[in-house]
């Protein structure tokens, strides 16, 4: 199964055998303070900047009910995010990984986005759909 959105990627993790842990990191788009006058104006536009993790929220992936659920989420924090990082973690047996486990993991998320290292994610828009990013 190919993955063109948000939805796609919840289905595929419920249909796993091991429990799933869906790992989400929102993340805003600021503006370098070296912006070239080019970049300035293309920000300005809407288009560009760097991305700066805003927020990390994890969830068992049978409890999510779809995209819609997880934007509204996200919006009772006020946090104007461009775009939704994903990941998994498996779970042993019917045992979702531990809070340490998540915790690590997100934190390398975090880490991995500040570096411009998109590779081990999926990449959301604000529309759920899957997009592509340049690696630095």
């Amino acid at each position: 199964m190919n993955i063109f959105n948000f939805d796609n990627l919840l289905v595929m993790a419920c249909q796993q055998a091991q429990v799933q842990r869906l790992l989400l990191v929102f993340a805003t788009a600021e503006l370098p303070e070296d912006a070239t006058p080019l970049q300035r104006i293309e920000f300005e536009q809407g288009a560009g900047g760097a991305l700066v993790p805003a927020m990390c929220v994890d969830k068992v992936a049978s409890e999510v009910i779809d995209f819609a659920s997880i934007k509204r989420e996200a919006t009772q924090f006020a946090i104007s995010w461009k775009v939704l990082f994903a990941s998994s973690l498996s779970g042993l047996g019917n045992q979702p990984p531990s809070d340490d486990q998540v915790q690590a993991a997100l934190q390398r998320m975090v880490d991995a986005i500040k570096l411009g290292a998109f590779a081990n994610m999926l990449a959301f828009d604000e529309l759920g759909h899957t997009i592509s990013l340049a690696q630095k």
